[in-house]
């Protein structure tokens, strides 16, 4: 009982996010301000209607051909007057206009169905890119593509089928109706109906349970892609463990939960072919033995027999792709319903109404008595208050988890603060546009991740309209022009994925040429060389020196001895401050910061030894 009452809420479930789904979509086929788009869907629809009329006065044709071969004289006068041959090559024509029809109202429409894939696609992109950092550190990437890979490719289906399946196939269905009753008997259309009624509710039901069949293809296919993906992501992790053995088994564990899953979507398809063949041959027959008896009986003609067939064969071929259709669109239905799902996420960081570009003059950033958690159950940073000068460099040290890394993502407003403010040269990063605020600051994070292209496109991503010039400048003021010079094909040399075909301090030289060319006045540097090694790391430090000349400078560090040279140091631990000064200053006062300080002193030199 519980089972049927789940499933019958599944199946509501359905149909409403089905509903859902088509008025989303609806809007991408009849646009209110592009009268282009409303044009080529009524030209297509003309041309699909010349169509069926065409393919409705064809049957006739070849049935007139066959009488004339059979010597009866039943049929039309002009028709019997134009002999077997002329019929025959009359139906021909019929045949071909129709399927001419058919194709001009594809290219009509192809334009249409193309503009809606494309510009569903890019919103979707785009949204994505608008969600916030916990959505995304909280999601895979491998099941995020393939949510959206589905949902694009269904876009275009959906639309084309829903305009030339079934509204067609009810028009063709009704036209031969018509011709089967008068022309005929009543009795045709009675069977027809009756076969056409049966082989619907068949087609619905069995399509509805193989549904949640297909969903579940679905989510272990996702399943399978993102453990693909993820390993691949981290395939130095996998050397470096011996797990390759322990991935492939991981991997293929997900496969047998999707060939299982893929198995019995393919057997319950077998059935509902099965069944929709069983259904439309006995009313085939019946509709045929009927017309047989007529002939016997003197009541038809063996032309008007070929003629039946000819109907019955048109209204076969369209029933039997509508079981097709019609699971593709619930199919598609289910692919989209979880793009749109995706689309309706909200943006938990979005522009507020009325946002102002920020306008940066000086760069004095500050921190109003900050409170920030990631859950509200674990707050981070517990009332912070921090000035940062114009031109200032203020450093901002602590142990692991003392709220560090999280000022730079506020600052940044990759999340919102929760209490208090945080302003730019006294404008509140919430009451300013994200574009802009994104534009004033440069971030040289602590891994720096590369497109997998070229050198040359990696450091003008700082700045796209930058010229060769500007950017070769940029690489020399970072230290690393002479290095891309000596690749064999310069600047020109693809990074690969991930940037992992240079080495870390490679890396960073590109992330700091990048962000030279973008050309801030307000500089994030969140433990910028901590995972180099100390030769690299002094090296880097040179060119960061020179990025931070003449401009605000936030550094987050983990290695004391990187930002000795700090305007001010801020020792940060628990989510307050618990020191600030400069570095003599503070070592003077044999505090918190001393303690670090000479800690990692006596680690380099246990190193060293």
């Amino acid at each position: 009982m519980v089972t049927e009452v789940s499933n019958a809420r599944l199946n509501q479930d359905l149909r409403r996010d089905g509903w859902r789904v088509v008025k989303r979509v609806i809007p991408y086929l009849w646009p209110d301000d592009q009268p282009w788009v409303k044009r080529r869907v009524v030209i297509a629809l003309g041309f699909l209607l010349l169509s069926k009329v065409v393919a409705v006065l064809a049957a006739p044709l070849f049935g007139a051909a066959t009488d004339a071969l059979a010597g009866e004289g039943a049929g039309p006068a002009w028709m019997l007057g134009a002999g077997a041959i002329g019929l025959t090559l009359a139906y021909g024509v019929a045949r071909l206009i129709n399927v001419g029809f058919q194709q001009l109202r594809d290219v009509v429409f192809a334009l249409v169905g193309q503009r809606a894939l494309r510009m569903l696609a890019l919103e979707t992109f785009t949204h994505i890119h608008r969600l916030s950092m916990r959505y995304h550190i909280t999601r895979k990437t491998g099941g995020l593509s393939r949510i959206i890979e589905r949902g694009v490719k269904g876009v275009e289906f959906l639309l084309r089928f829903l305009l030339f399946s079934i509204g067609p196939l009810i028009l063709e269905l009704l036209m031969i109706g018509v011709i089967l009753a008068f022309v005929f008997d009543i009795w045709y259309l009675v069977v027809v109906l009756i076969t056409l009624a049966l082989y619907t509710w068949f087609t619905f039901a069995v399509t509805e349970w193989r549904v949640k069949m297909r969903k579940e293809m679905n989510d272990q296919d996702t399943d399978a892609n993102q453990k693909a993906i993820d390993s691949l992501l981290n395939f130095e992790t996998v050397k470096y463990f011996g797990a390759e053995a322990r991935e492939a088994e991981r991997y293929d564990s997900a496969m047998e939960k999707y060939v299982a899953a893929a198995l019995k979507t393919s057997y319950s398809l077998a059935f509902l072919n099965f069944g929709q063949s069983l259904l439309i041959t006995g009313g085939l027959v019946v509709v045929m033995v009927m017309a047989a008896m007529g002939v016997q009986e003197g009541s038809l003609t063996v032309g008007d027999f070929v003629m039946v067939n000819a109907y019955m064969i048109q209204i076969v071929t369209p029933l039997n792709f509508l079981g097709t259709v019609y699971r593709e669109i619930r199919q598609a239905l289910v692919d989209m319903g979880e793009m749109f799902d995706l689309l309706g996420q909200p943006a938990e960081v979005k522009d507020k109404e009325g946002a102002t570009e920020l306008e940066v003059a000086r760069g004095v950033v500050e921190m109003h008595d900050v409170r920030f958690g990631y859950d509200a159950a674990r707050p981070i940073l517990k009332g912070v208050s921090l000035r940062v000068g114009a031109g200032q460099t203020v450093a901002i040290v602590g142990p692991s988890g003392s709220g560090k890394s999280t000022i730079g993502r506020l600052l940044f407003r990759f999340y919102d603060v929760g209490a208090g403010a945080l302003t730019i040269d006294g404008q509140d990063v919430r009451d300013v546009t994200q574009d802009s605020l994104h534009a004033q600051i440069g971030v040289v994070p602590q891994d720096t991740v590369l497109f997998n292209d070229t050198v040359l496109y990696n450091i003008a991503y700082g700045r796209p309209e930058a010229s060769r010039a500007e950017i070769e400048q940029a690489a020399r003021d970072a230290k690393i022009h002479e290095f891309i010079m000596s690749l064999p094909d310069g600047y020109e040399t693809t990074v690969g994925e991930r940037g992992l075909k240079l080495s870390g301090g490679e890396k960073q030289r590109v992330g700091i040429a990048r962000t030279l060319l973008k050309n801030p006045p307000i500089l994030l540097l969140d433990e910028a060389t901590s995972a180099l090694d100390t030769e690299t790391e002094a090296d880097i430090q040179e060119a960061l020196q020179g990025l931070g000349a003449g401009r605000t400078v936030i550094t987050i560090a983990h290695r004391l001895s990187t930002i000795a040279h700090a305007d001010e140091i801020v020792v940060l631990e628990g989510g307050v401050i618990v020191e600030r000064g400069p570095h003599e200053e503070l070592l003077a006062r044999d505090g918190r910061y001393a303690a670090l300080w000479h800690r990692q002193l006596s680690e380099d030199e246990a190193v060293v030894a």
